[in-house]
């Protein structure tokens, strides 16, 4: 029989045990609150192995809140398959070799190092290799340009004309910009001569200074280190692997000292021998494993068998020899026999009766709303209200936790209706236990489910309101359209606003009153130059089509200027009719339409993501523009996927619970539908009636919604171009919402138009056809861009390579498996038979 132990009165024994141990203590959240303790009690250097990445990123954000005050570093694994064509991105690599670096050099020591169990199954560079790789200099300093360029070369610094990512460097005469993967900024290093006269780090976006640096250290990049003697070991390991070469570009390229993409699932070829993980941690390391980690690793052994037996098969017709996966990762046993040298702290779930030889480290699952969620009946903020009165009478210190500091508010302000009112938000653990524990407290802490203790009670945003899905915001650049002359290519065509279409052929340096000075250079028709100086580089664009088949316009000539003022007849002529209707509308005054207080906020708690910031400036922009008084003409603009539509759900319930009608119109059926399921969804157990009027819509529903229409019992219809027709009778319109408006034809967009004076207007589109654009870019409609892309959409990356069936193999079924979509498209009908017949056989 196991005694349930307290915290408190355990954690002497879970700190100073050399031996493994089970702790029961995988409340997500929990699990960081007891690391935290581990770590603050033991010192030195932790690792905590979670089961994939994204779990890792969820405990490293619940560490930020329990021990803000320990040091971390995160160690990803690749972001490629194992034995793909393709390598890890730059960022990872820059990110692995600068935990690296640290690591092999001793100092400074991360306190929690976070990885997972993908990570900690590859085979490394050996330590003593990365531990002296790392270049390190100082202000006074004298260097050679060569010898850093040759550095460069050999650890995976990447050239670029502007540096902006980590492991990027440019050279420019004697000043020298460079990212090291473990630095938060790019440096500049400033030479008179050979001297380093200054360090200055700089911002990646604006290019320009941010603070004066001593010291600068440069670690390696890439996992992959080519000198002399790492080619010549290249060559010996592969002709000992796989005999002769043949014309593998792999061999040629390496052999040649230069890089390849995917070049790193070789590894083992450029180096002696490899180390792993736990050769870079120090003795007596404590590993926590998170729940589900040997699975995960289990899993990943399967997927690298599996990925190993796929290519020797296809050897012949792929072109790919790959080494066996002993060489590149650790086995099981292997990986159980390291574990066996360092203390192990093993989480494992809740269990209602704790199983032997586990330690129930005193906490269970939160409640969760599921049921309260599910019923129309029950309002689920007065549950959650009320669930929290009785744990402060049970003695318990209650928290709410949000995945952000502006959902935290939402929250707070919900539940301020239901009488829980002054919730003050706690920036960490240490300022929370601070506070009275009968006070109730927030606080921006992402967690999918809560857990409570003997003392203590989190309450999640998941918990109440169901799965949510966030991100960290990040920074925005500046919209700088031609900010810099490195933004243009040679023989980019460009238009000058006073000269028309020229072709930009680089920067030349002219002496200019005795001085020298930078220009553009520009070809133009009749072999004339034009040479614009850089500081009036925003007299250019960029030419904004296909550059194929373009004339230049000739220097001096009149074609630009004439093409110009037919440009401004036409624009004059639409003026014409825009500036009525723009009139109409800014002399009709409308009623103000406001939020309904507190329900607009429940409303909006159902949307299962994190606002963007471009979503939460649309949505506040309609909000004004239905508070003004004045019919709203506003633009939406933002790719597919972006957020668009919450911002149409949420100005159709203002306009609806303001007792008006609301008509989105969509070009298709299929949208039509699919909109109206999402609308019906979001507006379910409120008192919306949602018609829907389509070709695809029975006679005798679509016969009851529009009488529903005519008599105000419906609020919000869905359709199609069927919504305009002349038999359609609103009651008391209030919105329109159009849906990508560029699919409609003349007719349908006329009939648009003339709703445009009289009642609000909101248009959704991620390509706006160019009249709309225009006026919206001019003033006279209203735009607003959402260019912020969604949860979990990661940036394409392309890359050209040989015809491969198991790359292919690979993509097409993980797409299966995640319950996606995928297109083979074959550039000659001669090749659809076989494609098939390679498809159904793969």
């Amino acid at each position: 029989m196991v005694a349930v132990l307290s915290l408190k009165a355990d954690l002497a024994r879970v700190t100073r045990a050399d031996g493994p141990l089970e702790l029961c203590a995988a409340p997500e959240g929990f699990d960081a609150l007891v690391m935290g303790d581990i770590c603050r009690a033991r010192g030195g250097l932790s690792v905590f192995v979670a089961r994939d990445g994204a779990r890792a990123q969820a405990f490293a954000d619940a560490m930020t809140f329990f021990a803000p005050e320990i040091v971390m570093a995160r160690f990803p694994a690749w972001d490629c398959l194992p034995y793909d064509r393709v390598g890890p991105s730059a960022a990872t690599s820059a990110q692995r070799m600068a935990v690296l670096a640290r690591l092999a050099r001793g100092e400074p020591k991360p306190l929690l190092l976070i990885t997972t169990a993908a990570a900690l199954m590859q085979r490394l560079p050996p330590r003593d290799k990365v531990a002296v790789a790392a270049y390190s200099t100082a202000v006074g300093a004298t260097i050679d340009i060569a010898e850093i360029e040759r550095y460069f070369t050999i650890n995976g610094y990447q050239r670029a004309s502007t540096v902006s990512e980590r492991g990027e460097f440019a050279i420019r005469g004697g000043v020298i910009d460079v990212f090291p993967p473990s630095a938060a900024e790019p440096i500049r290093l400033d030479l008179f001569g050979d001297t380093l006269e200054s360090i200055r780090a700089f911002d990646r976006e604006t290019q320009r200074s941010t603070r004066q640096l001593k010291t600068a250290d440069l670690p390696p990049a890439s996992e992959v280190l080519i000198d002399k003697a790492a080619v010549a070991r290249f060559r010996s390991g592969y002709l000992a692997a796989f005999g002769a070469p043949g014309e593998d570009p792999l061999y040629e390229t390496v052999s040649a000292g230069g890089r390849r993409a995917g070049m790193e699932h070789w590894l083992p070829l450029y180096y002696d021998h490899l180390d792993t993980l736990f050769d870079y941690l120090p003795a007596g390391s404590l590993i926590a494993l998170d729940h589900l980690a040997a699975d995960a690793r289990d899993e990943r052994a399967a997927m690298i068998a599996d990925a190993y037996e796929a290519r020797v098969q296809a050897e012949q017709k792929a072109h790919y020899r790959a080494l066996p996966p002993s060489t590149l990762f650790l086995d099981t046993l292997e990986w159980d026999q390291r574990l066996a040298a360092h203390p192990v702290r093993r989480f494992t779930p809740f269990q209602h009766e704790a199983a032997p030889g586990v330690i129930d480290m005193g906490a269970k699952l939160g409640r969760t709303f599921a049921a309260e969620r599910a019923r129309d009946s029950v309002n689920l903020f007065e549950a959650a209200a009320d669930h929290a009165r009785a744990l402060t009478a049970a003695g318990k210190r209650v928290i709410f936790a949000s995945w952000s500091e502006g959902s935290s508010e939402r929250l707070a302000a919900m539940l301020a209706d239901h009488g829980l009112t002054d919730i003050p938000l706690a920036p960490y653990w240490q300022a929370a236990k601070a506070v009275d524990p009968k006070k109730l407290q927030r606080a921006a802490l992402p967690l999918d489910t809560g857990f409570e203790t003997d003392a203590l009670a989190i309450i999640s945003e998941t918990d109440i309101l169901g799965d949510r899905l966030a991100r960290p915001r990040r920074r925005r650049r500046a919209a700088n359209f031609l900010a810099e002359a490195t933004a243009l290519g040679q023989g980019d065509l460009v238009v000058h606003i006073d000269h028309g279409i020229g072709r930009y052929e680089g920067l030349k340096t002219l002496e200019v009153m005795g001085a020298p000075h930078d220009c553009l250079e520009l070809h133009y028709a009749e072999r004339a130059k034009l040479y614009l100086p850089v500081e009036n580089i925003d007299l250019l664009t960029r030419y904004g089509s296909d550059s194929e088949g373009v004339q230049v316009d000739r220097l001096g000539g009149a074609a630009w200027q004439a093409r110009k003022a037919r440009a401004r007849e036409r624009l004059r002529d639409m003026a014409e009719g825009l500036i009525a209707i723009a009139a109409a509308r800014a002399t009709r005054e409308t009623e103000t339409v406001q939020p309904p207080h507190g329900l607009f906020d429940e409303f909006c708690a159902r949307f299962p993501y994190e606002e963007t910031e471009d979503q939460l400036n649309a949505i506040g922009d309609v909000l004004a523009d239905l508070a003004a008084g004045k019919p709203m003409d506003r633009l939406i603009c933002g790719d597919v996927g972006f957020g668009k539509t919450e911002v149409a759900l949420r100005a159709a319930f203002v306009m609806a619970m303001s007792g008006r009608q609301v008509a989105l119109v969509c070009p298709t059926t299929l949208l039509a539908r699919q909109h109206f399921v999402t609308f019906s969804q979001r507006f379910q157990g409120w008192p919306v009636r949602i018609a829907r009027l389509s070709r695809m819509v029975p006679a005798a529903e679509a016969a009851a919604a529009k009488a529903a229409l005519a008599k105000g019992e419906a609020e919000i219809v869905i359709g199609t171009h069927a919504v305009l027709s002349k038999d359609v009778k609103f009651r008391d319109l209030g919105m329109v919402i159009v849906d990508e408006e560029q699919h409609f034809g003349v007719k349908n967009k006329e009939a648009l138009k003339a709703l445009r004076a009289e009642v609000h207007v909101l248009t959704l589109t991620a390509t706006p056809i160019p009249r709309t654009l225009q006026m919206a870019l001019s003033g006279i409609r209203e735009m607003s861009v959402i260019a912020t892309p969604p949860v979990d959409r990661l940036a394409v990356r392309t890359f050209v390579t040989p015809w491969d069936p198991v790359s292919i193999r690979e993509a097409l079924l993980r797409e299966k498996f995640r319950g996606g979509q995928a297109y083979y498209v074959v550039p000659r009908i001669a090749d659809l038979t076989d494609i098939e017949r390679f498809l159904r056989e793969q």
